[in-house]
């Protein structure tokens, strides 16, 4: 009996599912592939027809998404990003179908188009049978309505569970404030316009933030989601979010769309973090014009460090999203493409990658940058894929040398009109804009950046550079290209990284990989016994 139960209770233990940590300090580690639901992958990999310049559902499921997790993991992310998940307005509109899930009909409905709960649910238990996180993107700020009240339209019972006109702010357009600084105006009117109206939900209104509250607490434990996207964070009041982050229970990234350090730097106080939207327009214009300067973008960096809650640290660096054109619509060098992609993989929050990056999609402005990927094939061979897969690999390798990379600030080194150094130890990425059939050349001069006489290898080509007596390195540029400089002795034997070159050897471990081990004292039938209570730390 007492053996039988002691059986009994180690196997509810070790069969247990492990416990996701999926805090902000823990997500700080990952990397994530951001997708459009729709337009990733169909159930069955059939490749329907799907005219992006229509704005049409065109197939992409859960299911098709949980198909083609290889594919994403293959390249090294551990996280993705899905559109929202929420009941949308159905049928056409004038700014077409929304198979982007962003103009919300129904929040406790899912959307039928990309599958059913079970769909859902499968996704998200197939990520973290990876090990991989699973972060929605969230709509709090609106919903859609297919024509203003009064032209033959009705609150009464149209949306859910926001039932009649009480629960929305008066209908003003933001577009239409004659001060675009009124910030009631930017919390309180509407998104969209007369064709498309995003009628503004009251979160003033107590009821209302607790049906909110109770929808995201429950949404989170439905699904298992490890992270929030947050939409439009702006348009709601500051002290919204606070409530908002506690009963998620998870990280909460916020999208903040300005070009503006300081006016960003309020909302870092109220959720994890922001998308890193003010380094972004400086980096757009920095690497993809020759004649851009990174003076600008150095600014910005430097200033959001100083000004963010948490530096840019938690922040999320990216250059393309399903709301800004993709790099290749905007310049067709290639080396001036490279150098923005690097960028945030030595940046100091996470990397996002914008599905189709990889691919080389070229789409502008919405909805141009939404286009349907199973057309790829899913191809592995192609140069930008290898590219993500390196930078990917090559941070993770940093991480595990460094612990430290991940609280350390990126330091903006020998910045000149067309070049620039970050130093992320043991990470030193060169820069330029120069462009790959640009008759000028670069030369990089860092001084003092490493121990004298470090063996270095460029893991981009694998080619080595040995630092100078005082640890700088001086460094020419080849077609433009940038280069990210790690010692050798920081790159893991038998690891992916430059292999045939690096020298670090992985120091076993005491426990099992990954696992946190605390010890607890369990009472069965009058006996003691000491049971292990593992957390998996990923």
């Amino acid at each position: 009996m007492l053996v039988s139960l002691a059986t009994s209770i180690f196997g509810v233990i070790f069969s247990a599912a492990p416990v996701l940590a999926a805090n902000a300090t823990e997500w700080s580690s990952r990397s994530i592939y951001q997708l459009i639901t729709d337009r990733f992958a169909t159930s069955d990999d059939t490749p329907v027809p799907c005219d992006t310049g229509a704005r049409k559902y065109c197939g992409g499921s859960w299911k098709g998404v949980t198909n083609h997790l290889d594919y994403i993991q293959s390249m090294g992310f551990d996280a993705i990003w899905i559109s929202p998940v929420s009941a949308n307005l159905e049928g056409a509109t004038s700014r077409g179908e929304a198979f982007h899930g962003y103009w919300t009909k129904d929040l406790d409905s899912l959307n039928p188009h990309f599958g059913t709960a079970e769909d859902l649910r499968a996704l998200s238990e197939a990520l973290h049978g990876r090990r991989m996180y699973l972060m929605l993107d969230v709509v709090v700020n609106h919903m859609a309505a297919p024509a203003l009240p009064g032209n033959n339209f009705t609150f009464e019972g149209f949306f859910h569970p926001f039932t009649n006109e009480s629960y929305f702010h008066k209908q003003c357009f933001v577009a239409e404030s004659p001060d675009p600084s009124n910030q009631t105006a930017v919390e309180q009117c509407w998104l969209g316009d007369n064709d498309l109206p995003l009628p503004d939900i009251n979160t003033e209104d107590p009821d209302v933030v607790k049906t909110l509250l109770d929808w995201i607490h429950n949404l989170v434990q439905d699904y298992g989601v490890d992270g929030l996207r947050i939409d439009t964070v702006k348009h709601i009041r500051r002290d919204f979010w606070p409530d908002f982050a506690n009963a998620a229970g998870v990280y909460t990234l916020g999208e903040v769309l300005i070009n503006d350090t300081s006016y960003a730097a309020q909302y870092t106080e109220v959720v994890d973090a922001i998308l890193d939207y003010p380094s972004y327009f400086q980096l757009a214009n920095a690497f993809l014009n020759t004649e851009g300067r990174f003076s600008s973008l150095a600014h910005v960096m430097t200033s959001s460090q100083q000004s963010y809650k948490h530096g840019l640290f938690r922040t999320a660096s990216f250059v393309e999203n399903h709301d800004q054109p993709r790099l290749a619509s905007l310049t067709k060098d290639q080396s001036l493409i490279r150098n923005a992609m690097t960028f945030p993989f030595v940046h100091d929050g996470i990397p996002i990658v914008y599905y189709g990056q990889e691919q080389g999609y070229q789409g502008g402005a919405d909805p141009y940058n939404r286009e349907a990927l199973w057309f790829t094939a899913y191809q592995q061979d192609k140069p930008l894929v290898q590219h993500i897969k390196i930078m990917n690999a090559a941070r993770k390798e940093a991480i595990e040398f460094s612990p430290s990379f991940l609280t350390t600030p990126m330091k903006l080194l020998a910045v000149e009109d067309h070049s620039m150094a970050v130093s992320k130890p043991p990470m030193l990425a060169l820069f330029t804009n120069i462009g790959s059939e640009n008759s000028r050349g670069v030369t990089w001069h860092v001084d003092a950046v490493f121990p004298p006489n470090e063996l270095l290898v460029d893991v981009l080509t694998c080619s080595k550079v040995v630092a100078d007596q005082q640890g700088g390195v001086t460094v020419p540029c080849a077609y433009g290209m940038p280069q990210v400089l790690m010692p050798a002795a920081s790159l893991r034997q038998g690891g992916t990284v430059c292999p045939e070159v690096a020298t670090r050897v992985r120091a076993k471990s005491a426990s099992l990989p990954g696992v946190r081990v605390t010890w607890a004292v369990v009472m069965a039938s009058g006996l003691f016994f000491v049971l292990c209570k593992s957390r998996w730390m990923w």
